[in-house]
């Protein structure tokens, strides 16, 4: 599963993907015009805190699959490139800019967030508005030469989507069933993905209430995720040799964090991923599986054989683990559950697998 950054010219996409993935774009990736793909580890604190615990030989963050799309510009959409990229992602998050740099330029030539979040909003809920119509014409024509239930239904179903965009509703916001999602499952469908919003702000406002407040009132209905992030000072934080100067300059700012550490568990959130944990000496690991998913289909996140032979589950939730310090004394407090074939896996959860092949 993917996320995809999207956003304007020029508001730090390709400077938050740099941080996100540890993976530097050169010029020639620039040039190509095409998606650059990498890999992005989840900064999790619960993770440090567990390698804290066990002093593993080795330790394997969650990761998850990030890609760079094109900048949107005039001719992007227009050839509709970008939305057939946007199509092939599991989810968005779009980078916005608020920081203000005469420096810098803007493609519409003032800084204003709201103005360009509903822009692209509006881009893609026009994509999936012309899609339907396309598709409702083509079905019509279909269904006047010859009976067809199947089409009958999707007719039904895109007639009942088509007036929430024309609201300028996100295709998000509808609580379709199980069937309805199959029957639209292989549409380029861009307002079904979950989104993010990094919105790229300077040093002062990384701490600025009423801007983040202001944002979630407006878009927080839409099933809209925001978040304050300044690329410059993350720059700055990554630049920084050793972690007490990164401690040091994160108390100075008031913040306890990188903003590029939350925005990366925000990924796996809107990936509907959940992770959970198996710890040793030998290894400490953060496994990301889907959310619903149970205990045999964590099991083979793992490996294939232990969802064969599943037996078990013996799992104790971080919280306990984290306060009581280690899994003997989770033990002897009647911490650790054992959990069967029906167990739903939670977020946090530090499981040991159990099985038979």
């Amino acid at each position: 599963m993917k996320i995809g950054i999207i956003g304007l010219p020029q508001t730090g996409k390709k400077t938050l993907f740099e941080l996100l993935t540890n993976h530097k774009i050169s010029e020639k990736d620039l040039a190509s015009g095409k998606n650059i793909k990498s890999i992005a580890e989840i900064r999790d604190p619960r993770f440090d805190k567990l390698v804290a615990l066990y002093h593993p030989k080795k330790q394997v963050r969650a990761r998850i699959d990030i890609e760079l799309l094109p900048k949107i510009e005039k001719d992007s959409i227009t050839k509709g490139d970008i939305f057939k990229d946007i199509a092939e992602t599991d989810a968005i998050c779009h980078v916005v800019r608020e920081f203000k740099d005469d420096s810098v330029y803007h493609i519409n030539g003032s800084v204003d967030p709201k103005r360009d979040i509903d822009s692209v909003n509006s881009e893609l809920i026009l994509h999936d508005l012309i899609f339907i119509d396309k598709r409702l014409e083509k079905l019509e024509l279909d269904l006047k030469k010859a009976k067809d239930e199947a089409k009958a239904k999707e007719k039904e179903l895109l007639s009942r989507i088509k007036p929430h965009l024309d609201k300028e509703l996100p295709l998000r916001l509808l609580d379709l069933k199980p069937e309805e999602r199959r029957i639209i499952a292989s549409y380029p469908f861009v307002t079904l993905k979950e989104m993010i919003l990094a919105v790229n702000v300077s040093e002062d406002d990384l701490n600025n209430r009423a801007l983040l407040d202001g944002l979630n009132k407006a878009y927080g209905s839409l099933k809209i995720e925001v978040m304050l992030v300044s690329a410059k000072v993350e720059s700055e934080i990554a630049s920084l040799e050793t972690e007490k100067e990164r401690q040091e300059f994160l108390s100075a700012l008031g913040i306890e964090e990188p903003a590029i550490n939350m925005l990366s568990r925000l990924c796996i959130r809107a990936l509907n991923l959940v992770s959970f944990f198996t710890v040793g000496e030998d290894e400490v690991r953060q496994w990301p599986v889907k959310r619903g998913s149970s205990a045999p289909e964590a099991a083979g996140a793992i490996h294939s054989d232990l969802q064969k032979g599943f037996i078990r589950a013996e799992v104790t939730k971080f919280a306990d683990l984290a306060e009581l310090g280690s899994e003997e004394k989770a033990k002897e407090a009647g911490k650790l559950h054992l959990k069967g074939k029906d167990y739903i896996v939670e977020d946090g959860d530090i499981i040991s697998i159990r099985f038979n092949v």
